[in-house]
């Protein structure tokens, strides 16, 4: 499994990226982590706000601070 955190580098985008790195080690399952600050691959993902997140390709969360729970639950639907 790929994550990627798309964010420029704003407090919201690093707490996002310590939240799902706890939400990897919680969920039991293995995963690489990806920071992506690029403004051109941020906008190849259709991303307009961020904090973003991407589990395999695909945006599952865009604009918003998520709980480790709430990536736990993600991580699994994915």
């Amino acid at each position: 499994m790929k994550i990627e955190i798309l964010g420029t580098g704003c407090s919201k985008c690093k707490a996002l990226e310590e939240a799902t790195k706890q939400a990897v080690a919680q969920s039991g399952m293995f995963a690489q982590i990806e920071k992506v600050e690029e403004i051109q691959k941020i906008m190849e993902y259709g991303v307009m706000s961020t904090p973003g997140l991407v589990i395999d390709g695909k945006v599952v969360s865009t604009g918003k601070l998520l709980s480790v729970p709430e990536i736990v639950d993600l991580i699994k639907a994915s």
